[in-house]
């Protein structure tokens, strides 16, 4: 027989929400072993702004090759990045 859950409290705000569970535990709520991996390809992934120092020649090197593919140069940075981290998370597996 299934463990009975409390009911998930109503919130005002996402402040709210956030002060509760830093002091609840999910597993009260939640029955985790049911859940489903959801999809949501409409989402953006949330952006953060860094610093890169890089050498000058590999900057001009990498707008030489966005301009040959028509596409912004850190764009394309972004796109080589990606490729990177797949390969290596291939590669830890």
């Amino acid at each position: 027989m299934p463990n009975k859950k409390k009911p998930m409290p109503e919130f005002r705000s996402e402040e709210e929400e956030r002060e509760f569970w830093r002091g609840h535990d999910s597993t009260e709520f939640i029955d985790w072993r049911a859940a489903q991996r959801a999809k949501f390809p409409n989402l953006k992934p949330a952006l953060r702004t860094i610093s890169l120092r890089l050498p000058v020649s590999m900057i001009e090197d990498l707008k030489i090759l966005a301009n040959e593919r028509d596409v912004p140069y850190q764009s394309l940075l972004k796109v080589f990045l990606a490729e990177r981290l797949k390969q290596e998370k291939r590669r830890a597996s």
